[in-house]
Parts: structure tokens; C-alpha cells; sequence
């Protein structure tokens, strides 16, 4: 037999679900800038370049889902690149 959800009932708990979901990639993409970050700290321009290669592609795939918007992900993705060329700058 079928439920008595209302239309709201069932809005919250899409959104609930789209929620985690959100919630779960910024995770991700936060988590992949603090390796980066982690990784230039430490001087290791091998790793670092390694690191802002899949921190780039996270923060694209979060752009793809909606999850980030356009401007955040190019701030995110300048900021990192600016710190990056601060630290290495004298080492090429």
C-alpha cells in the first residue's frame, strides 16, 4: 500500500539526501587541498604537483555536479597555483 507523504515530506527528504551528498564531496575536495597544502609546506614539489593534479580534478568534479560553483572552483584552483608558484619559485 502506498505512504501518505505530503509533498513537503518528501522535498525535505530529497533534500536531506542531496544534502549529504553535497556535504560529502566538499569533504573530499577539502581534504585533497590540505594534502596539497600539506605537501608545499613540507617542500616536496614532486608530490605537490602530483596532489594539485587530483585536488584540480576533484574540484572539476564537483563543478560538473553543481556542488561548487564556477568562480569558487577558479579561486580555489588560483589559490592553490599562487601558493605553489610562491614557494617553487626559486627552485627552477
Amino acid at each position: 500500500m502506498a505512504g501518505k507523504n505530503s509533498s513537503a515530506e518528501k522535498r525535505h527528504a530529497q533534500s536531506e539526501v542531496r544534502r549529504l551528498h553535497n556535504k560529502a564531496i566538499k569533504s573530499t575536495c577539502k581534504t585533497y587541498a590540505k594534502q596539497f597544502v600539506e605537501a608545499v609546506q613540507a617542500k616536496d614539489q614532486k608530490l605537490a604537483e602530483e596532489r594539485y593534479i587530483k585536488l584540480q580534478k576533484e574540484l572539476d568534479s564537483a563543478r560538473s555536479k553543481g556542488v561548487l560553483t564556477r568562480n569558487a572552483v577558479s579561486r580555489k584552483k588560483s589559490r592553490m597555483m599562487n601558493l605553489f608558484n610562491a614557494t617553487f619559485a626559486s627552485a627552477k
